[in-house]
């Protein structure tokens, strides 16, 4: 193999030269590469594997790449599919109509732009979304968000508040389209999913909160705080009215009524979709009968489609950019994980940057139609699931659907009740009032529940934004303290086999005197460097509390570096490794090296550590280190009887000692067989509580 030199780990002669009592022991040979040759991790490049990809694609492959539906048009089976698809578009478009509009009141924005956000995105994505199931439009958490964040540059009843949501829906899909390409998604990894859980149940809590004001009959603060919201509520109690109150509640119990029935019966699976077009239907067919004053209705709603515009306000984009990447990150994560789901549910393959891009053209797209920022609907995604849908011709339905209510049912909406769309929305977001979660941190994870608290709390009492950083930070700062502070443990020998593992794990192993057994269980670089340095000062003067078994030596020869774990080390590692083989070499403690992968070893290698601690200090196994290590210790415990030997010979001396070499080489015949014997783990080691362990032996068995 080019560019690896092979050098043995310590050959029998060279093991026999550690004492004269001691028999050679057999180790397998450790392969050291050359200091230029290269890791395997560094070949072939990025752009390399790219190149190569491209040209073993075929002309399909092509079109998928550009067009994910293509996917599922060229295979598309329409005797199967067809049926269910239009069903399932169908149901979940008659959901779609009235939570577009109530979304749309939640951002501030009048409903004819909720109209138009379920309208143009749904074909958009159609084409370049990769999930079949997922259905993408107005969603009550970026609605909360624009709200939120527009509200405090400008009010909501002038035109610039519009202009600003269409700007920031382009902007998401900027963003989206940016990170889609650039394959940026692995990002949104750092971000904990008690964070997310915490963030969607203290934001469900401030939206039921800001949407009682439908309710109640009187306006109440615009805020994503909850103390503000709960004191403007207390403070207007003197203006509340009974009217909207009992219709809203009647309306609200209904809806959460289908939705559970439609939750946990089969049979009545078609309630869930249907609860929010009866809650429209109901408040529209009283507020035309009996037109109430005291109940506010939503009024009139242009008819038609939408026309294309440009998005103004570009003056306001760097004022924005905080926002879109918030709104981005809240997106992308509540829509990439649903569709993650329902692909793994429905047997196909989805690629989140696929995916990204897909999210991202459709905002662009629909920015030039005046929507705001829409992204995958957890609730109607799994109603689109739930009614058989196969494919994105379902999302096409909905479209139809949406389109024809534009186009022709406008008039009727103007006699819907606010309080019937907040109704609406406020069933919608219990079911992200996420406390099963919470109690399931509890029992399992405390850490992960403190994480969950803190995001729910200060998204709760500070805001939205301030909730989100401090959630995503401290999560940041859990990752980084447990890779600051990795695992590392103490080996010991598992009785009857040539296995060494954790001894807090497994109490029946046990150690060697003289040596210590040392696994580092995470890469080793500059941030944790130092923790592991301490940690093996504390190996080395602390014990460890087992019983130790072999040569009756009182301290530490020899530190094993059990290294297979490790992934990975820095240059700041490799100097510390260096100093720690010096501050061991002024005690006269070895360092010992066991199982390095081939990067770890090309690292130390270059850098001179391999040539430092010694290329015999390196081995294939545990097992192998601690043969040679314990012949050490064992050789250096016996060197101080060796002076008894000067004394002059007697023939009768002579006699006894010619005995003893015959007794010994019978011995040794033994010790092999049996040393063989347990290497493949088909000896049994089992001793009578008369016998004594014989130090000449490197691999002792266990004492009972």
């Amino acid at each position: 193999m080019e560019g690896i030199n092979r050098y043995n780990s310590p050959s029998v002669g060279d093991l026999t030269s550690y004492g004269a009592g001691n028999r050679p022991v057999k180790i397998i040979q450790l392969q050291h590469p050359s200091a230029s040759a290269a890791p395997s991790s560094s070949s072939p490049s990025i752009w390399g594997k790219w190149s190569a990809k491209m040209k073993r694609m075929t002309r399909a492959e092509w079109i998928q790449l550009f067009l994910p539906c293509y996917r599922w048009i060229s295979t598309y089976e329409w005797r199967e599919y067809l049926q269910p698809d239009l069903m399932a578009g169908i149901t979940v478009g008659v959901m779609l109509v009235p939570q577009s509009m109530s979304y749309a009141k939640l951002a501030g924005l009048h409903p004819i732009y909720g109209l138009y956000s379920g309208f143009v995105p749904i074909f958009i994505y159609t084409i370049f979304g990769s999930s079949r199931q997922l259905a993408i439009g107005p969603v009550a958490l970026t609605s909360l968000l624009v709200s939120n964040v527009l509200g405090n540059i400008v009010d909501s009843s002038e035109q610039l508040y519009t202009e600003l949501a269409i700007l920031l829906a382009l902007m998401v899909g900027v963003f989206e389209c940016i990170m889609g390409l650039l394959r940026l998604g692995w990002l949104l990894r750092f971000i904990s999913h008690s964070v997310i859980s915490g963030f969607t149940t203290a934001s469900a809590v401030v939206i039921a909160l800001s949407q009682a004001k439908y309710f109640l009959g009187y306006e109440i603060e615009r805020s994503s705080k909850i103390i503000p919201l709960a004191k403007s509520i207390i403070f207007g109690a003197d203006k509340f009215m009974w009217q909207p109150f009992v219709m809203g509640s009647i309306i609200l119990a209904i809806l959460l009524t289908m939705k559970h029935l439609g939750k946990t019966r089969k049979s009545l699976r078609f309630l869930r979709a249907a609860g929010p077009l009866t809650a429209v239907v109901l408040g529209t067919t009283f507020a035309k009968l009996y037109h109430p004053a005291s109940i506010s209705l939503v009024g009139e709603i242009p008819q038609g489609l939408p026309k294309f515009s440009i998005p103004k306000e570009f003056g306001y984009v760097k004022s924005l950019i905080p926002t879109t990447v918030l709104i981005t990150g809240v997106a992308i994560l509540e829509s990439v994980g649903i569709a993650k789901a329902l692909a793994a549910k429905n047997g196909y393959e989805l690629d989140s940057n696929q995916e990204l891009f897909g999210l991202g053209v459709a905002n662009i797209v629909g920015s030039f139609f005046s929507i705001y920022p829409t992204t995958g609907s957890f609730s109607r995604s799994a109603v689109n699931h739930e009614s058989g849908a196969k494919t994105g011709l379902s999302g096409l339905v909905m479209g139809i659907i949406m389109g024809c209510a534009l186009q022709f049912m406008t008039p009727l909406f103007e006699y819907i009740p606010q309080c019937a769309l907040a109704a609406i929305v406020i069933s919608a977001v219990v079911g992200l009032v996420d406390y099963d979660e919470a109690t399931f941190l509890w029992r399992v994870d405390k850490r992960d529940f403190l994480l969950w608290t803190i995001t729910c709390v200060v998204t709760l009492f500070l805001g939205i934004e301030i909730g989100v950083l401090v959630g995503v930070g401290v999560s940041l700062a859990f990752v980084i303290h447990e890779s600051a502070n990795p695992h590392i443990a103490i080996l010991g020998r598992l009785p009857g086999t040539t296995v060494y593992r954790n001894l807090q794990q497994y109490p029946e192993a046990y150690t060697y005197n003289g040596l210590v057994i040392v696994r580092i269980d995470a890469p080793i670089y500059f941030a944790n460097i130092s923790y592991i340095k301490d940690r093996l000062r504390e190996y080395e003067l602390e014990p460890d509390g087992s019983i130790g078994r072999g040569p009756g030596v009182t301290r530490i020869h020899f530190v094993i570096l059990e290294m297979a774990p490790t992934t990975y080390i820095d240059s700041s590692a490799v100097q510390a490794l260096k100093d720690l083989h010096q501050e061991y070499k002024s005690r006269n403690i070895q360092i010992a090296i066991s199982n390095p992968n081939r990067d770890v070893l090309v690292t130390l290698t270059r850098s001179g550590v391999v040539d430092l601690i010694g290329k015999q200090w390196f081995f294939v196994r545990v097992h192998d280190a601690v043969q040679v290590c314990l012949q050490r210790v064992q050789s250096l415990n016996n060197s101080p009887k060796t002076s008894s030997t000067n004394s002059p010979r007697t023939p009768s001396s002579m006699m006894e000692n010619k005995t003893s070499i015959f007794q010994r080489l019978s011995k040794q015949r033994q010790e092999d067989l049996s040393l063989s014997q347990l290497e493949s783990g088909n000896l049994e080691i089992s001793t009578s509580i008369d016998e004594t362990p014989h130090l000449e032996e490197p691999l002792l068995p266990k004492k009972h």
